[in-house]
């Protein structure tokens, strides 16, 4: 990425740009590793071969052929390396099964429990990085001097990162599709920087989301439009207009992502209760 500097610009803008494209020639996510948690890897490109932050394999008759899915709750692979809280990795599940049960429910009808003609989606967080606050705080000031306001500016090596196994599988145990995906939030993006230490991996959990039903179901697969209550109504509303209106403003003002405010702060115990 790069930025032809204008001789218009104030010195500071100049300077801020010319720091952020050094910067972003070393910010691209790299592959996700492998947990041992999916059923399979066999059919995923073999690691020295997929340089890229994501993989999937899909057998699209198998895929094609599934009615009912069962969403297993995400959850965290064991021993992995975290600075964010019990609180704060509740946070992050709940969004990840929230994006996750929205975008899938476009494809496949979903069953609330499992059953024997139902397919099962089994999900794992196998790394969580946290942003940091300092980093958060300088980027949203540098924010209010950014001559390109579309895009958002992070300091490097501040931004926090997600990255996920998922498998689709077939009633009978068989795996239909498997999933890799991997990200960090970019330096040069529209990711807003946050205080909550948690905010980066909230706002990744609905590209995540997006990339699962996408690996899922192939394109002879047609939408599903759900009725009133849908099957995702547990996880509250899918798009709630004075949180996206209250969230935006709020955002324009601070240059920053609240969790409180964009309704993301919600754990997956509070829901439950």
């Amino acid at each position: 990425m790069s930025f032809a500097l204008s001789n218009t610009l104030p010195p500071h803008r100049a300077l801020i740009l010319a720091a952020i494209a050094l910067a972003t020639s070393g910010c691209q996510s790299g592959p996700a590793a492998r947990s041992g948690f999916l059923s399979s890897y066999a059919t995923l490109p073999a690691p020295e071969k997929n340089r890229k932050a994501s993989a999937y394999h899909r057998d699209d008759a198998a895929s094609d052929a599934i009615r009912t899915v069962f969403i297993q709750p995400a959850e965290i692979a064991p021993d992995i390396e975290t600075k964010l809280t019990a609180e704060e990795k509740a946070m992050v599940l709940h969004e990840v099964n929230r994006q996750i049960c929205f975008e899938i429910s476009e494809r496949f009808l979903i069953a609330q429990t499992p059953g024997p003609d139902a397919s099962t989606i089994r999900t794992a967080i196998v790394r969580l990085q946290s942003n940091s606050r300092v980093g958060s705080v300088v980027a949203a000031a540098v924010d209010f001097v950014n001559p390109v306001p579309v895009v958002k500016f992070r300091l490097p090596s501040s931004t926090g990162g997600l990255a996920v196994e998922s498998e689709l599988l077939a009633p009978d145990g068989r795996q239909v599709a498997a999933m890799l995906w991997a990200r960090n939030v970019e330096i040069a993006g529209r990711t807003k920087p946050s205080l909550s230490r948690a905010g980066d991996a909230l706002q990744l959990a609905e590209p995540l989301g997006d990339t699962v039903a996408k690996a899922f179901a192939s394109e002879n697969r047609p939408k599903i439009k759900t009725d009133k209550p849908g099957p995702c109504d547990h996880f509250g509303s899918r798009k709630n207009i004075g949180r996206t209106v209250a969230n935006g403003f709020v955002g324009g003002v601070t240059g920053l992502y609240m969790p409180q405010v964009a309704g993301t702060s919600v754990s997956q115990k509070e829901t439950l209760d």
